[in-house]
């Protein structure tokens, strides 16, 4: 069965106004930041699979193994008949459920829902391809916009995987939540990944890698404001820094301003200055504690069913029922 055609709730002028308002109000704002979502055109997705097979990097190895070893648990328990991802990029650890619930029998339908129409075509032509039989459903939009276009009907599972909830700050989380919690019927199940909090000797490399594919990652924002708004951004005058911040238990990427500058935005009629040593924030990666994990589920409306982590407890999975 070929995939079906891509739904689109997001069109490009979307996009384009979307970073257009991001970046005059994050750019203007004191202290500065720009939203983590824009490091990823085609090159910075090329530089985020890079660094997810750097050694330093263990959120997408530890995911993966939870997956591995539990995807037959979240089969059984679930028996989705639905299986939607959110933000779903590739879908590479996605098929390792994929796998387990077609195993198990009674899966229909997946629907990824991702941001970018190019990748979605990819992800499900190739699924479609690789699970004959399987409805392949891709929605084009943002999860923090439109999860009231997801599929109703049958036994849904929603995915929400890579601890990309943890560049949420608390407030938008909570609201993450209860959307999610309001998009979903009494029964309906959500799996979702979380970075765990341990000694920042293991988070920081993971965001400050030896072979500098982080901080190529990080000024890739300045590229694409470079590209898309006619900014004179010189990438090269901005020191990547990674910082661990114990009291919210996050970890801070940040662009320190070499030297003074003064940069055009010549699409927004902006300048914007910065003084030596000026950080601009570019993503908070909140860690998490299992019981905090729960407390914010149960919170929005969902009942705690399971966790899991790897042998070395960096990164946990849990899966949660709406109530």
């Amino acid at each position: 069965m070929s995939a079906e055609p891509l739904e689109i709730h997001l069109e490009e002028q979307d996009l384009a106004r979307g970073l257009r308002d991001d970046v005059r109000v994050g750019l203007t704002a004191d202290p500065k930041w720009l939203p983590p979502k824009w490091f990823y055109d085609a090159r910075g997705s090329e530089l985020f699979e890079e660094i997810t097979r750097l050694p330093e990097y263990y959120p997408t190895r530890a995911e993966r193994a939870v997956l591995a070893a539990r995807a037959p648990a979240v089969a059984e328990l679930t028996r989705a008949k639905t299986l939607i991802e959110l933000g779903s990029g590739s879908s590479e650890k996605t098929r390792l459920l994929l796998d387990a619930l077609t195993r198990r029998g009674g899966l229909g339908t997946f629907v990824p829902l991702d941001v970018s129409a190019s990748a979605l075509l990819g992800s499900t032509t190739q699924i479609a391809a690789d699970y004959p039989g399987l409805r392949v459903r891709g929605i084009v939009g943002d999860f923090t916009r439109h999860l009231d276009r997801l599929p109703t009907g049958g036994r849904r599972l929603v995915l929400f995987l890579g601890g990309t909830i943890g560049n949420l700050l608390p407030a938008e989380r909570a609201a993450f939540l209860t959307g999610m919690r309001a998009a979903l019927e009494a029964g309906d199940w959500l799996l979702i990944g979380t970075d765990l909090v341990k000694d920042p000797s293991i988070i920081v490399p993971a965001y400050d890698d030896a072979a500098g594919v982080t901080a190529e990652f990080n000024r890739n924002v300045l590229r694409v404001v470079n590209r898309e708004l006619g900014g004179d951004f010189d990438p090269a005058a901005f020191t990547h820094v990674a910082r661990w911040d114990a009291t919210h238990e996050w970890i801070e990427m940040r662009l320190r301003a070499d030297r003074p500058m003064r940069v055009r935005i010549a699409d927004l009629d902006l300048d914007v200055t910065f003084a030596a040593g000026e950080e601009l924030r570019t993503e908070v990666s909140a860690k998490f504690r299992p019981e905090g994990v729960a407390a914010e589920l149960a919170a929005a409306g969902f009942v705690h069913r399971a966790f899991w982590t790897d042998p070395d407890a960096l990164f946990g999975v849990t899966l949660a029922r709406a109530a």
